[in-house]
């Protein structure tokens, strides 16, 4: 098949997991004979410094002609004052809402052989494998807001609709059908207006899919929840920021932030893949990026975007591969070990291929 895949290879580190996605891309379109054309374009701080915008006009109009997008990482020390008025993360913001890229997949599993860089027991990791489904363009990051200016006050909305509460839910539910058939959706029903409309929604939801278990839990026992019985849990469903924040904290069920990958999809095939990891400035250039987090991310984009399963079960395989070869980057290396650069990571999964 012909595809077309915008890079958006942001800042930091995002330039080199990006480029090192694109030469597996390659690889695998070679090797199932497929036609995949790659188009870079700005975002983030770059974006900035460059044109004055995070995400200027071209980078959509370029998005707009593509298949999928594929992003690095956005951010870094240069542009991280708060209360400047253009910020890489507007650009994140603003790309979801246009593609209307609504929910956010986040698969997390542990990997037996990096269990000693969690600081959880070996025996709790056994069998974790979970995905979180997060709503990405409502809540309380889209809803009405006021900054402090001259005053001594500021607020932010946490504002849902029932329509985009059930459209992400149903989302959660479908994948749910595809996996142990459980699914946990996360609020603050006790306390938020919000999370009681959330709540009930998704109750009605599950009324369409009567082959899935549904429980509802607290972020706050989620949070603990995770850390003291991961294996319990299935799919979970969670709004924009309870979803930003738990699947932070489950990164360490895989031993490293830079081990996992995200998806952003809508109602189309069209969708936004990036590593959950931020642009890591600090070891910038050096060779020292983990790029799973981005080649996994590739593999959900083969999937959900493309529609190549086999593909994308390959790379998932490979990845795998290398990491039961021995293969590591400096983050997920053996305490006083040795690693190996992001390229030589990259190379091991393609011989995996």
């Amino acid at each position: 098949m012909k595809a077309t895949i915008t890079v958006l290879p942001g800042d930091g580190i995002g330039v080199e997991v990006t480029n090192q996605a694109m030469h597996v891309l390659s690889r695998i379109s070679t090797q199932y004979g497929h036609d995949f054309t790659f188009h870079e374009a700005l975002i983030g701080g770059i974006a900035i410094d460059k044109t004055g915008t995070s995400l200027p006009d071209e980078t959509l109009a370029i998005a707009e002609q593509s298949d999928a997008i594929l992003l690095g990482a956005v951010g870094g020390p240069k542009w991280s004052d708060p209360t400047a008025p253009v910020r890489p993360e507007q650009g994140l913001l603003k790309i979801r809402k246009h593609f209307e890229l609504f929910a956010n997949l986040r698969p997390v599993r542990a990997y037996p052989a990096l269990s000693q860089h969690t600081p959880l027991r070996s025996e709790l990791l056994e069998n974790v494998d979970i995905l979180f489904v997060r709503e990405l363009t409502g809540g309380a990051y889209f809803g009405p807001r006021q900054e402090q200016g001259d005053g001594d006050s500021a607020y932010d909305t946490m504002l849902y609709s029932v329509p985009e509460v059930a459209r992400v839910a149903h989302v959660a539910f479908r994948a749910a059908q595809g996996r142990r058939k459980q699914l946990t959706s996360v609020d603050k029903a006790n306390v938020l207006a919000s999370m009681r409309l959330w709540r009930r929604t998704v109750s009605e939801v599950h009324e369409d899919y009567g082959d899935v278990a549904l429980d509802h839990v607290l972020v706050d026992a989620c949070t603990m929840y995770l850390m003291t019985r991961p294996a319990s849990f299935d799919v979970v469903l969670a709004e924009n920021m309870f979803g930003d924040i738990i699947t932070d904290e489950a990164s360490v069920l895989a031993g490293s932030l830079g081990m996992l990958p995200s998806a952003s999809i809508g109602a189309e095939k069209f969708g936004l893949y990036e590593p959950v990891h931020g642009s890591a400035p600090d070891i910038a250039g050096q060779g020292k990026a983990n790029p799973t987090g981005t080649l996994l991310s590739a593999a959900m984009l083969l999937r959900y975007s493309l529609g190549l399963e086999a593909e994308a079960m390959a790379l998932e395989q490979a990845v795998e591969a290398a990491l039961a070869s021995g293969a590591r980057t400096a983050d997920i290396a053996p305490r006083g070990g040795g690693f190996i650069s992001t390229e030589e990571f990259t190379q091991t999964v393609i011989g995996a291929l």
